[in-house]
């Protein structure tokens, strides 16, 4: 891989490509490799195949990013890269907005999968704060609820496994996060943890460890995801990316969703098309949606095959945002409108 072998001080270890004929029983730990995590502060530090995507050069990176009330509004300081021989933190305060542009390309590329746990914030945060439109996502808690729905398992839609979760899971990972919790721990002692500078040795490895096990996983999960799925992980990824993202124009400058497969068509499956509807909800109101306890939104989420969010304290207060086959996705709308006129 092209680069400028930018100047490092610190090494991770990086799961290698599992194994198709490997032991099942076989822990992570047994097959990593040591790679160099690069901390990046000037686009030419990023390898080249990243910087100017083409279809020659396809890529598949783990991605994520960290930030001080991360969302419209507070400070992206850190996006993490991880691709199969190195980590990159790209550091968004050393480096500023002209770094993070330089990434545009990258990020609404076609030609470079982004491989991420949850991608809502995230996409939120490069949006309105860069102009950024998040594309080409695979979403890790979206495929690992696609692998439950598969074989058989039910949960509420909105029923999300975290990342902690998932890397424990021994079908995925099978690996503990302890780390997590210290920091977490840090950041509600400091919020604004991520600002500090330099990267102090527990900041980088914190980032990169939030990105290192992803290729592992993705490739663990696209083993197991069914044509079906993998269509559904495609469209729900667009859906995810747009979801706090409102704009004037009905997103209609953001990719578009993925047509629906005609073999998937020919051989009776039906997939349902899935959409995103944003309610407005007038102020005061929302305490009316939310209920006591959040008892009334958990009651309308089992009532429908729909994910219900709301902004929550990072915003926007005002609004529910609702993502799944547009039946449900009506019937999620009524019964909310139902219960703001419900006095």
């Amino acid at each position: 891989m092209a680069s400028s072998s930018p100047s490092h001080s610190y090494l991770t270890h990086l799961p290698l490509h599992p194994s198709h004929q490997g032991d099942s029983e076989k822990r992570v730990e047994d097959d990593e490799s040591r790679v160099p995590i690069h901390i990046v502060t000037a686009a030419s530090q990023l390898p080249v195949e990243f910087l100017e995507p083409s279809p020659q050069s396809k890529l598949v990176i783990g991605f994520d990013c960290e930030g001080v009330d991360l969302c419209r509004k507070g400070t992206l300081c850190v996006m993490q890269l991880a691709f199969p021989d190195a980590v990159y933190l790209v550091d968004a305060i050393e480096g500023g907005e002209e770094l993070i542009i330089a990434c545009k390309p990258a990020l609404e590329s076609n030609y470079i999968t982004k491989v991420i746990h949850d991608c809502k914030r995230d996409s939120e945060a490069l949006y309105f704060q860069f102009g950024i439109k998040l594309n080409n996502v695979v979403d890790t808690q979206i495929a690992y609820s696609l692998i439950e729905e598969q074989e058989g398992r039910k949960r509420l839609r909105d029923d999300y496994i975290s990342f902690v979760g998932l890397l424990a899971d021994p079908r995925y990972c099978g690996k503990s996060y302890d780390e997590k919790e210290e920091v977490r721990v840090l950041l509600r002692q400091d919020p604004k943890f991520w600002r500090h500078r330099p990267l102090s040795e527990q900041m980088v490895r914190a980032a990169a460890d939030d990105v290192r096990f992803l290729l592992y996983i993705y490739h663990q999960m696209m083993e197991k995801l069914n044509e079906r799925s993998l269509w559904y992980l495609a469209v729900r990824g667009v859906l995810y990316c747009r979801c706090f993202c409102l704009n004037s124009n009905n997103f209609a400058d953001w990719p578009s969703l993925p047509p629906i497969p005609d073999n998937l068509n020919a051989d009776g499956s039906d997939p349902k098309e899935e959409i995103l509807s944003v309610l407005d909800i007038p102020q005061g109101k929302m305490g009316l949606v939310i209920g006591k306890r959040g008892a009334t939104i958990l009651s309308i989420k089992q009532s429908c095959n729909a994910e219900i969010l709301t902004g929550g304290p990072k915003g926007p207060p005002d609004k529910v945002f609702i993502i799944g086959p547009v039946k449900e996705v009506r019937k999620a709308e009524a019964m909310i409108r139902g219960r703001i006129l419900d006095i």
